[in-house]
């Protein structure tokens, strides 16, 4: 930044030192025609200033673009990851269902623990879903289902899971969302629809 400040201090003295003013090309200004030699300096300063705090304002976004290139170029090769994951815990999922025990599944559950804990380490995390409001941001709802025992919007059922890379989404969560229940209109007996609405025998 020290280089920055010295060629804006060597631009602004060239741009206002009279011994390099040509009275041809760069006309002193003076009283006569508008301007003194202290406007065109304040003039000259503001400009450098400015330039000097967008050049900054550049470093500034190289460096994070810079910063975010690191953290993200692997986001690709990661979310390919994803699917593996998914098959181990169907695996281990189908495994307890059928009663399933043993070495077998011990090894697909150490196998699943250790795939979660390699991918953490460079930035990854599961969303939490269950029984949360439904936002878009994280959660994508494939169907709606009439819920008495909880708030309508909120996420009761998972179908697959959604992750994180540092603080971006790299795959939302696929859910299922409560709604209010509808209220069905009872059908009318013969007695209350009268004779016109009953059913004659």
């Amino acid at each position: 930044m020290a280089s920055t400040e010295e060629t804006t201090e060597e631009l602004a003295s060239e741009e206002v030192s009279p011994e390099e003013h040509s009275t041809e090309d760069n006309p002193i200004i003076t009283p006569e025609n508008g301007g003194t030699l202290e406007e065109e300096l304040q003039i000259s300063q503001d400009k450098y200033l400015r330039l000097a705090a967008e050049f900054e304002n550049y470093k500034r976004r190289a460096q994070r673009d810079q910063s975010d290139s690191i953290r993200f170029g692997n986001e690709s090769l990661l979310k390919n990851l994803l699917p593996i994951i998914d098959n181990l815990e169907r695996a281990i999922q189908c495994a307890k269902d059928a009663g399933t025990s043993g070495p077998l599944l011990e090894g697909v559950e150490l196998t699943h623990k250790q795939f979660l804990e390699t991918v953490g380490k460079v930035g990854i995390r599961q969303l939490s879903t269950m029984g949360n409001s439904f936002d878009p941001a994280i959660h994508q709802a494939v169907t709606q289902v009439e819920s008495e025992t909880v708030n309508p919007n909120t996420v009761v059922e998972e179908f697959q899971k959604g992750y994180l890379l540092h603080d971006r989404i790299l795959r939302p969560a696929m859910v299922s969302v409560a709604k209010e229940k509808s209220e069905l209109t009872k059908p009318c007996s013969t007695e209350e629809s009268g004779e016109e609405g009953g059913i004659q025998v």
